[in-house]
């Protein structure tokens, strides 16, 4: 509005000087348009710093009201300046609300008034005064109207931004929730169970075993007892995620080494490259997740694969065991109980990862197991870099849908 104020001073100003008289009148109306047009310019470019000033002082509105009637009765209201006296309203209208509007749209009206009588005799009609009162009115009603339109988006733009505040607080949440759950399945819960395997067959060797096997089986009762209390411990305090810098880069092929069953083979094919730590802990527990589950099921060692393959980092571990179980689905597991496919899905997701496990392909056996995930390394690229996040594609199972094979 300041700026289209600002243009019909400027084309009007050579009216309202070639009408005012020599001397003093003709200083007065040159001094009226450079500070009228200043005065927009000003707005224009800085409302930030002068708006304020009038947003608290309607007085200085009805000033620059004053400063633009000056001009407008040497230039009449045929000229140009008659459609920049439209601009008062609509800015009082959006600034101050009905009052405002109302107490300057009819300063305005009375000085188009005093400038039509003032040059009734150059007019040929009083339609174009009657046209720009007319343009005053509606500006004011306009200005009114647009003001309480944004009084009320801003309102519904605040309400949605509460709205995404408890949305995000939510999705934190529930991002912690699965994050505690996967700890727990990772490390508590394993410990647990195998606590209990050795406390039953504890049990049942009571009376008919050696003295020495009950103490050794004994000893490793209360070994997985510390164990489970020492994971219960790391997991209130956060030990785990507070011990390096998440966008370090390590050695993915030494984590996996030294954090994998001992005995598990590893075949890592340089080069490889550096990992950062966040992403090399989700693919150490998905890999151990998956050479646990192959010991349980599986006759022979899985083994375990880190290759490149030109665009993206790939973890394999393969075993010859049974196979997946027919119709066996993310969904599927979880409602059964299942959460260590659910957990692998949920870190490969995490680190942008694309997830398949499907089989291996047929064996002596049995058809064997398959576990890959690719990180894209473009993906790794910006792990690297602090307060960079990526989407993440999703993951596959195999066994209902067949999964999208990532580029090789």
């Amino acid at each position: 509005m300041f700026g289209v104020r600002l243009a019909l001073i400027a084309l009007g100003a050579p009216f309202a000087l070639q009408n005012a008289a020599d001397g003093a009148a003709r200083y007065l109306v040159l001094t009226a348009a450079v500070t009228g047009f200043m005065a927009s310019y000003a707005m224009l470019r800085d409302w930030e710093r002068f708006g304020p000033l009038v947003l608290r002082h309607p007085a200085l509105l009805g000033l620059d009201l004053l400063i633009g009637a000056v001009l407008l009765l040497t230039a009449s209201p045929a000229s140009p300046l008659g459609y920049a006296a439209a601009c008062t309203p609509l800015l009082a209208g959006l600034l101050y609300g009905w009052r405002g509007a109302g107490v300057l749209t009819g300063c305005q009206l009375v000085v188009l008034l005093v400038a039509h009588r003032a040059w009734a005799d150059a007019l040929t009609s009083g339609a174009s005064t009657l046209l720009v009162a007319g343009f005053c009115v509606a500006a004011g009603i306009t200005g009114v109207t647009l003001r309480n339109l944004m009084f009320r988006f801003g309102a519904a733009t605040t309400a949605l931004a509460e709205a995404n505040a408890r949305l995000a607080v939510a999705g934190a949440v529930e991002a912690e929730r699965a994050r505690l759950a996967r700890d727990l399945h990772d490390s508590l819960a394993k410990t647990l169970h195998g606590l209990a395997l050795t406390a039953d067959a504890l049990a049942e060797g009571t009376g008919h075993l050696p003295p020495d096997t009950l103490r050794d089986r004994a000893v490793q009762v209360a070994a997985a007892a510390r164990r489970a209390a020492a994971d219960s411990r790391d997991l209130l305090t956060g030990l785990r995620h507070d011990a390096a810098d998440p966008t370090d880069p390590v050695d993915l092929a030494e984590t996996l080494r030294t954090g994998l069953p001992a005995g598990t083979p590893l075949d890592a094919a340089a080069p490889l490259p550096p990992v950062p730590h966040a992403v090399a802990q989700h693919l150490l527990a998905i890999a151990a997740e998956a050479v646990e589950n192959a010991r349980r099921h599986a006759t022979s060692p899985p083994r375990t694969a880190l290759t490149t393959t030109g665009t993206a980092l790939r973890l394999t571990v393969t075993d010859h065991g049974p196979g997946l179980p027919t119709g066996l689905t993310l969904q599927s597991a979880s409602d059964t109980g299942h959460f260590g496919l659910v957990g692998m899905a949920e870190r490969a997701t995490a680190i942008g990862g694309a997830l398949r496990v499907g089989p291996a392909g047929q064996t002596a056996t049995g058809p064997g197991t398959e576990v890959r995930i690719d990180v894209p390394l473009a993906v790794l690229d910006a792990a690297r870099s602090p307060g960079t996040r990526r989407s993440a594609p999703g993951e596959h199972l195999s066994g209902q849908n067949p999964p999208a094979r990532p580029p090789d």
